[in-house]
């Protein structure tokens, strides 16, 4: 345990084993991940299971308890570690708390990368207004997007984590861009039956289940966890594969549930 955030439980280790599980990704990306100990002792309950990701990646940022990281497959081509990034805010210099883990892949002739983010909680804080916080760590993220589309409109890339925020909030807006750089919202659900589009208003979302999370509090549940895609990226999207997974008390591991992409391999 570090700070206030206590180990945890045995119980609850076993259904985030189970909840992922039930995905059986190729590439995972992590958040509030604890230590480099905690993200081993992951990857060796899942190959006890039959899930083997033999390869990891854990960033170390401003915050000491939790981190980004990934386990994969599939070999890490590169690895670039956003662990130093800040911003100005009131006059006050301050650092995106848990960075971006930005990792890239080699499939044959396909390549693709992933950036994952764990962008400020709506917890008060001292130091400055919450949604500020999270806006500009946004921007920042942004940027590295940006930077990525210049030099290479088409290349195929993923940003995706926990946003702590919803798709029509300041922030996502933010990261999900506009224009010819705008990211795509891979935006899965369970697969429940619900397939058809909005009769009520064609210009809002379906009406699938697409919760990620539930805050106890208010007895509310959102979607606050992402994966937008680069325009590349977006066209090998398989969503007929693509979905959250529905596994009793799910709950008892995380507040989070599961979110999964499928893409086909091969430029389209």
């Amino acid at each position: 345990p570090i700070q206030n955030r206590p180990l945890k439980k045995p119980f609850a280790q076993a259904k985030i084993v189970e909840s992922i599980l039930a995905a059986r990704p190729d590439v995972i990306a992590l958040q509030e991940m604890g230590q480099k100990k905690a993200l081993a002792e992951l990857q060796a309950a899942l190959k006890a299971k039959g899930l083997d990701l033999p390869h990891a990646e854990h960033l170390s940022a401003f915050d000491p308890a939790i981190h980004v990281a990934y386990l994969s497959r599939f070999p890490f081509r590169k690895i670039r570690r956003h662990d130093n990034e800040s911003y100005l805010l009131n006059g006050r210099r301050l650092h995106v708390s848990r960075g971006f883990a930005e990792v890239e892949f080699a499939l044959g002739d396909y390549s693709f990368s992933l950036i994952t983010a764990h962008l400020k909680s709506k917890r008060k804080v001292a130091v400055a207004d919450e949604a500020e916080m999270r806006l500009q760590e946004a921007y920042r993220l942004r940027r590295i997007i940006d930077v990525r589309l210049k030099a290479s409109p088409e290349m195929n890339f993923a940003v995706l984590g926990d946003f702590n925020d919803y798709y029509n909030s300041k922030s996502v807006k933010a990261i999900v861009g506009r224009g010819k750089s705008q990211l795509i919202d891979a935006r899965p659900g369970e697969r429940n039956g619900d397939t058809g589009p909005n009769l009520i208003n064609a210009k809002w979302f379906p009406r699938n289940e697409s919760w990620t999370h539930f805050y106890g509090v208010e007895d509310v549940y959102s979607r606050i966890d992402f994966i937008l895609l680069s325009p590349g990226m977006a066209r090998e999207l398989d969503r007929a594969n693509s979905w959250i997974p529905v596994v009793p008390n799910w709950g008892h591991g995380s507040d989070h549930r599961p979110v999964v992409a499928t893409f086909a391999a091969g430029d389209k």
